[in-house]
């Protein structure tokens, strides 16, 4: 059968995606013999009647089967993380390395901000001569030479994603859990990993704010992910602050460079607790993470990556002297209190508007603006203890950013934060 009208016609009548439709729909999208209009017609029939758990393992595999499979020949495992993203959620430059540095492999496939989320790749862009996008043989040695790579993904990989992602967004199909979890799986599995761990957010910052959503869908992703074959478990965690003090891209990178470093704090602990999570996933021993942290392995392997990619082999050394600043850096006044409330999605758009984002795909961004030094839940806050600071390219977006920073923050006489992690999806649930 080629004509994907009868698998459409199947799932608006409620009968399941079998791997046969699945993979037709896949190839379809990918090669353009499905047209836009039935494209739309499958993810809204998607959208409304939804997928079982066979269903959305079929999709997941034939849209990851629609390029180029990944084969690696290394004498490790070969893992990964993922996140839904977040705002000052800068795991991904500390884990790779430090996974690295425990005989594993990382090959990290990222991808760019777009509304209030930043992206991994433009946060390393904004070291000098970093190149994300390297040829699938350049990556394979970079991960075999050093343990870990962070590139873009290319044309090859799973390219039904690539045209179903933009036709969700041209037909309100967006918030499909089952079209959300084939589009995270299927480029994350096509890299070839052994084992996954997923970062779902929860919170004000979040993709999905609410908690049974958010919980809906980190079980979606493990159950379809150890479904296709690779070992996987999640992890709900906190958005309701930003996970790290900095928002932007370059201050983003010297946060992680001060962690790998030895800073403390929330950034560190979550990155911990994911690299724990997946070596034992791997069936790797997760003994003595901290000591391989703070003996400076994980920093030399980041050091190794960094060059190996076109940027400064000193960079951990010296970053002051490659991330670019901003010219005007602002406080944010605050009244006494503690900090009780965030709408981190706000300091988001914060950093959006001074040019640290896109609103659409292609656009240009600042490196060097952002917010930093901010203010957790908690916090005791006033006339010493600004709620953080804004780095801004002149003075008239310095201001406008100090007004949206202050009315992203809620100050109470007594306020604390909650956990960190809020909830664990196990790889055998």
């Amino acid at each position: 059968m080629t004509d994907p009208r009868p698998v459409i016609a199947a799932i608006r009548d409620g009968r399941r995606l079998d791997g046969p439709g699945a993979a037709l729909i896949a190839q379809g999208l990918a090669n353009g013999s499905v047209s836009d209009a039935q494209a739309g017609a499958f993810a809204m029939a998607v959208l409304i009647r939804g997928l079982d758990e066979e269903g959305r393992v079929a999709l997941t595999r034939a849209m990851r089967d629609s390029g180029q499979l990944m084969r690696w020949d290394l004498p490790g495992p070969v893992v990964d993380k993922h996140s839904t993203g977040g705002i000052g959620d800068t795991v991904s430059l500390i884990l790779a390395p430090l996974l690295a540095a425990r005989g594993v492999y990382v090959p990290m496939i990222s991808g760019r901000g777009l509304g209030h989320t930043g992206g991994t790749l433009d946060k390393l862009e904004s070291i000098p001569g970093f190149l994300c996008d390297q040829s699938q043989e350049q990556f394979q040695t970079i991960v075999g030479n050093i343990g870990c790579a962070i590139v873009s993904a290319t044309g090859d990989i799973a390219p039904a994603d690539r045209r179903l992602y933009a036709i969700r967004d041209e037909s309100g199909t967006v918030e499909s859990l089952d079209l959300i979890t084939a589009s995270i799986l299927s480029k994350k599995l096509a890299a070839g990993l052994d084992a996954l761990v997923l970062d779902v957010k929860e919170g004000s910052g979040a993709l999905l704010r609410k908690g049974n959503s958010t919980r809906a869908l980190a079980e979606a992703l493990v159950r379809t992910a150890n479904g296709a074959g690779c070992r996987c478990s999640a992890f709900v965690t906190d958005m309701d602050q930003p996970l790290a003090q900095s928002a932007g891209n370059a201050l983003e990178v010297a946060e992680a460079i001060a962690v790998l470093r030895g800073k403390k704090g929330a950034l560190r602990d979550l990155t911990l607790a994911l690299a724990r999570e997946v070596l034992t996933l791997a069936g790797q021993g997760a003994e003595g993470l901290d000591e391989t942290l703070e003996s400076g392995a994980a920093a030399e392997r980041f050091s190794r990556m960094i060059a190996a990619q076109g940027g400064p082999a000193d960079l951990l050394e010296r970053p002051e002297a490659y991330l670019a600043r901003a010219p005007v850096v602002r406080p944010v006044p605050a009244p006494s209190g503690k900090v009780s409330e965030i709408d981190v999605t706000a300091l988001g758009h914060v950093v959006v508007a001074l040019g640290g984002g896109r609103t659409r795909a292609g656009e240009q961004i600042d490196h060097r603006v952002g917010l930093d030094r901010m203010a957790r839940l908690g916090d005791e806050v006033g006339h010493e203890n600004p709620l953080g600071f804004v780095h801004a390219a002149d003075d008239v977006g310095a201001e406008i950013a100090i007004r949206a920073v202050q009315d992203a923050y809620q100050i109470a006489q007594d306020a604390q934060s909650g956990p960190l992690i809020r909830h664990r999806v196990d790889a055998d649930e």
